[in-house]
């Protein structure tokens, strides 16, 4: 060990500003700076001495037995240095995100060691948004959660692609909150949702008597966004008298509103979403081409939730929370209910497993939700009769026997409603759906 520490050892990593940490082929630390230390809350005498994976892990064997990619294990293997994303836990035993480089290094006589380099990247409280949180110890998670991590230190325009419903919303929320803009508006809008006569007025607003009707002057999506991050959703809605007004919008900055002559500017870092293919789009001029590369200054792809499919017992646990967070008994998966789950493809990804808990939730009696309450791709055995009202022959705690999907659906708003005062946006958010969804909702069921 005296030997191990020589001081040109030391000094190599001493002037490692992330804590950086020195390996010997059986797992044991045999030195480490002080940011090393001071991250997980240890002098250097108890450091020195443990295994890595007891104090980065908390696990009693290397993270390649718990099936993670090891760095120790393929560094030895390989002589050459190797990069991994890992979960460690922080000196108050959370669960934190990492960069870890492993990297060979030459001690005395034939010695080697792996040298280990670790960034930070996000402890599991930064994932946390409005509605929900991005959670996930898988792989593809991790590595896609490292890359918005590195997007969000940039200033280039975003574009994040993936299926519907694999979270595109959080993660551009995520990147707004680590970038230089967090204390400034995160402004969010779908295209889709917005009437193509409507879509200049939304985002550049309008000045009185800019059209019949109009009595006052209003803000637009880039005014209100000056500053911060405008995250604009199903991007590849943008209607094409649109598109050439946007893009010179995004390269001078400059815009004026419906019926203005000012000129107006407005700073705001652009975060575009799409699930559909632009440059396909572009082919078949439906999507300027010089637009996508305006928007696609850095594109990211998120994983669906089969490429994931090890996150689905945490990601179940947490909807399962917040579902039952406006009073309903807290309910546990069993056994066989999970493994129905993680065998699912789950085409509408993040987004339909929240919709199957939901109804899951509002199927089951006594907290206990089993295989046979998990109906998967909208389909179920029970009769499906819409509702024509408020859901009868049930009760304030109860589920309806003998119901529809839909007449559950409704039956759990309902109960929301009652149990929220018939405050709208709060339900909404129990739901983790928008209010204008929820008042379709309200109307088709007929629940006042």
């Amino acid at each position: 060990m005296d030997t191990l520490l020589a001081p040109e050892l030391q000094s190599l990593i001493d002037v490692q500003e992330n804590p950086f940490v020195l390996i010997d082929e059986n797992y044991r630390i045999v030195a480490a700076n002080r940011a090393y230390c001071v991250t997980y809350a240890m002098d250097k005498n108890e450091v020195v001495g443990k295994t890595c994976h007891e104090v980065s892990h908390r696990s009693p064997v290397p993270c390649h037995q718990n099936g993670e990619d090891c760095p120790h294990q393929e560094v030895f293997r390989s002589g050459q240095t190797h990069e991994v994303i890992h979960t460690h836990f922080d000196r108050h035993n959370r669960p934190e995100y990492a960069r870890i480089k492993g990297h060979p290094i030459q001690g005395p006589g034939q010695h080697r060691y792996l040298g280990e380099a670790i960034f930070h990247i996000a402890n599991s409280d930064e994932l946390d948004c409005e509605d929900l949180r991005m959670i996930g110890n898988s792989p593809a998670f991790l590595a896609c959660l490292d890359q918005l991590t590195r997007a969000a230190e940039s200033e280039a325009a975003i574009l994040l692609l993936g299926e519907s419903g694999v979270g595109k919303e959080l993660a551009a929320q995520y990147i707004h909150r680590r970038s230089t803009r967090r204390n400034k508006p995160f402004i969010a809008v779908n295209c889709a949702s917005i009437a193509e006569t409507m879509f200049e007025d939304e985002l550049f607003g309008h000045e009185r008597g800019a059209f019949t009707g109009c009595i006052g002057r209003r803000q637009g999506l880039f005014e209100l966004a000056d500053g911060g991050t405008l995250f604009l959703d199903e991007a590849g809605e943008i209607p094409s008298n649109m598109q050439a007004k946007l893009l010179r919008v995004l390269e001078t900055g400059e815009f004026r509103r419906l019926g203005g002559t000012d000129t107006l500017r407005a700073d705001v870092r652009l975060i575009s979403a799409t699930n559909r293919d632009l440059l396909e789009m572009a082919e078949a001029k439906l999507f300027r081409l010089d637009l996508y590369y305006r928007i696609a200054g850095i594109d990211l792809a998120l994983p669906s939730l089969r490429e994931r499919s090890g996150d689905i017992p945490a990601l179940a646990e947490a909807m399962l929370k917040r579902i039952t967070q406006a009073g309903a008994p807290r309910c546990k998966l069993t056994d066989d209910a999970l493994e129905k789950l993680m065998r699912y493809s789950f085409p509408g990804n993040v987004r339909e497993l929240r919709n199957i808990l939901l109804k899951a939730v509002a199927m089951s009696s006594h907290g206990i939700i089993s295989a046979a309450h998990i109906h998967l791709g909208g389909h179920s055995s029970m009769h499906n009769h819409a509702p024509s009202g408020t859901p009868s022959d049930t009760t304030r705690t109860g589920s309806p026997s003998g119901s529809s999907i839909a007449e559950l659906e409704a039956h759990h708003i309902a109960e929301l409603l009652i149990s929220h005062n018939g405050h709208r946006r709060n339900v909404a958010d129990v739901l983790g759906i928008s209010e204008r969804t929820l008042y379709r909702k309200l109307k088709h069921y007929k629940l006042a």
